[in-house]
């Protein structure tokens, strides 16, 4: 490389938004980030409509912008310095993908059933708690979104909004996922409440029981708001906070409105894998658990009645493992051996991605920032964007794969680049 080349080089490194984030802040990735878009971020306006997005991208810029600082924090962090919210990303573009030639791909089907039910695609609204605080409309847009696109909505129990509200919305019954709290009557009428709504499938989450992760991004964001929160929050908390002092910082939650307990925390450091147990014993809905990273939890959760798992490391928020979810796909595909559906999480932002994490075994995936992101720029409109991107794009990428149908995506679609360490 001569010295003029390796000069441009370096100044093509150092106007990158990811070195930036590094230098500025000292992590190793401060926002979300994608190689092309970083390309192209400084040579484009902001969407002014869903329909001018290219990528899922475009609408992050356009939520930054809309968001109060600690909201959009509150979004955009990982655990520590956001390493493992980078390495999600990482782990992606060290899977690359293999072309089968001179398929039939006229029609390209995406038509799945999982746990009992059919749907029109792999892609999943993954569960996040207090949507309000990225659109006034919070959880119901979203549900509105995935009633039109069809797509299977999971609903958090600290969502703003009511599962009741929500299935509504949708105009059908969502899936519902649980954070176990520290009172089993608590947690037994949020399922039994559930169940009533017409929720099929429990997601039981497991990888914060004990603490949420580390999120100095947040912090950091929320230091730099100088609103007055007590505006949106004091009033409503405070009356919480009198009748049923749970959680106090989540402030007001409607999974947990009528219930006869009066306090409830939502860590659970106790939990252990009799939970499982209970919750199967608990409810006729198909128990998931979600949170999982290793191949021998995968097989004790199925030793333990689970009927499903979700690899997921929090998109980044759990814990500081140094290690991406979609690394942790094959050894939990090799211990589960087809006997109960994968869904993977974390890092989902392309069609592309979708593949690939298919092609590794999951069942199918779900996305959170993504459709965030789409909420928080434009409402309903920016999910169904989001999710009609993500669609097409997974589309063309079985084309080009000569994988006409999701049961032709397998290993021989995809290699692996070795990870040297």
């Amino acid at each position: 490389m001569t010295s003029i080349s390796r000069r441009n080089f370096l100044q093509l490194v150092g106007s990158s938004p990811l070195v930036a984030a590094t230098t500025s802040y000292g992590l190793s990735v401060a926002e979300d980030f994608d190689w092309a878009d970083s390309m192209t971020k400084e040579l484009t306006d902001l969407i002014v409509s869903p329909n001018e997005a290219l990528n899922i991208f475009d609408f992050s810029r356009v939520a930054k912008k809309n968001l109060p600082l600690a909201h959009y924090g509150h979004m955009a962090s990982g655990s520590d310095g956001g390493y493992i919210l980078a390495e999600n990303r990482r782990a992606f573009e060290r899977v690359f993908l293999r072309a089968k030639r001179l398929i039939d791909v006229s029609r390209i089907e995406t038509k799945l059933e999982l746990f009992g039910q059919s749907l029109d695609s792999p892609i999943l609204l993954a569960p996040a708690g207090g949507q309000k605080m990225f659109h006034p409309d919070g959880e119901l847009a979203v549900a509105r979104a995935a009633g039109v696109m069809n797509h299977m909505q999971v609903l958090s129990n600290v969502t703003s909004t009511s599962i009741e509200k929500v299935s509504e919305a949708r105009g059908s019954p969502v899936w519902f996922q649980l954070y176990p709290t520290s009172s089993w009557s608590v947690a037994k009428q949020m399922l039994q409440r559930a169940e009533t709504s017409g929720s099929t499938v429990v997601m039981l989450t497991v990888d914060v029981n004990a603490s949420v992760g580390n999120r100095e991004l947040a912090r950091r964001y929320a230091a730099k708001d100088t609103r007055d929160c007590s505006v949106c929050h004091s009033h409503s908390l405070a009356h919480w906070v009198e009748r049923r002092p749970m959680y106090a910082d989540a402030g007001v939650r409607e999974s947990f409105n009528d219930l006869d307990e009066f306090y409830s925390a939502l860590s659970t450091p106790s939990m252990t894998w009799d939970y499982i147990d209970r919750l199967k014993d608990a409810t006729s809905m198909k128990v998931v658990v979600k949170g999982v990273v290793r191949g021998d939890d995968a097989e004790r959760c199925i030793e333990h009645g689970a009927d499903g798992v979700v690899v997921s490391n929090h998109g980044g928020n759990a814990e500081a493992s140094g290690w991406a979810a979609l690394d942790s796909l094959p050894a939990v595909v090799e211990a589960v051996d087809g006997r109960i559906p994968i869904i993977f999480d974390s890092g989902i932002r392309r069609g592309t991605d979708v593949f690939k994490a298919l092609a590794m075994g999951a069942n199918a995936v779900m996305i959170g920032r993504a459709y965030l992101w789409g909420l928080a720029a434009f409402g309903q409109p920016g999910v169904e964007r989001v999710l009609e991107l993500l669609r097409a794009e997974l589309s063309l990428t079985m084309s080009q794969m000569g994988t006409p149908k999701l049961e032709n995506i397998g290993l021989d679609s995809i290699g692996r680049r070795r990870i040297d360490y």
